[in-house]
């Protein structure tokens, strides 16, 4: 039997493609961010540590629906 068109993927389908997605966008933030430096280096490790927590951030959002 053939496949209609508005069926649905499998989940498996569907959480590869926004894992993907996901993958996707924190590379193309980070390539931007890549193209722009830094208005400053970070001067200590508090602030390394703000930097990574937010890249962090960023992938974790970028995964969620």
């Amino acid at each position: 039997m053939a496949p209609h068109l508005n069926q649905k993927p499998a989940p498996s389908n569907r959480e590869n493609i926004s894992e993907y997605v996901a993958h996707l966008q924190l590379h193309m933030t980070l390539q931007a961010r890549n193209l722009v430096p830094p208005l400053t280096q970070a001067a200590d490790s508090r602030e390394q540590l703000l930097h990574q927590t937010q890249a962090l951030c960023e992938k974790e959002f970028s995964r969620q629906s």
